[in-house]
């Protein structure tokens, strides 16, 4: 039994699980829209990419459980190395603590999260908890949900995936940025002055 992609696959579904859930418990406190259809062409158009790599990125640890050999089984290397199987287990912890992560955001934010950026006057400006030091926590634990699944499941396929996950990320972070910059004006620039994107700032 592959217990470490096991972990991971379980931890993939649980992120999109999760994301359902947070339309769902928003659209009943709110009745507004959420961003699953964006306003935004530039995120209409990031939208076509996510759909297939979203799949992808269920599928691919799923199916390296279920086939053998290329192109979605594990490669040798990672089947048969004691210490890539001992760096697969790694992986997987470090996938469910980044979905506890990721979660946890999610709890923070509440009734003011969105899957895109929308144009609500009242949006609220959260900097408190994980968003303390980091503007992004979501994506940036996201990115590493994405990179233990590659560790943990090395095909070309899982790795373009990811690859082109963590791009969707950068450009949708930037976006927001720029969009929150106009909405919140000099408090969202203090904020981006004190604050690292993806890691911590420190001082």
């Amino acid at each position: 039994m592959d217990v470490p992609g096991i972990l991971v696959t379980a931890a993939v579904l649980g992120f999109w699980i999760g994301i359902g859930a947070m339309i769902v418990r928003v659209r009943r406190h709110t009745h507004r829209a959420v961003g699953v259809v964006p306003e935004q062409r530039l995120e209409r158009f990031l939208w076509v990419a996510w759909v297939p790599l979203g799949f992808a990125w269920v599928a691919l640890p799923w199916l390296a459980l279920t086939r053998s050999g290329p192109p979605f089984g594990l490669p040798e290397f990672a089947r048969t190395l004691p210490w890539y199987g001992a760096l697969r287990w790694v992986a997987a912890l470090v996938a469910v603590a980044s979905l506890v992560a990721i979660a946890k955001c999610w709890s923070r934010m509440g009734k003011d999260w969105r899957m895109a950026v929308t144009a609500e006057p009242d949006q609220a400006l959260i900097m408190d908890g994980l968003f303390t030091r980091m503007r992004h926590p979501i994506y940036a634990f996201s990115m590493l949900l994405v990179a233990a699944s590659a560790v943990a499941v090395p095909t070309p396929l899982m790795m373009l995936c990811g690859a082109g996950l963590v791009v969707l990320w950068v450009v949708k972070a930037l976006n927001e940025e720029r969009h929150m910059l106009r909405t919140h004006g000099e408090a969202y620039a203090r904020y981006l002055a004190r604050t690292g994107r993806f890691f911590p700032r420190l001082h």
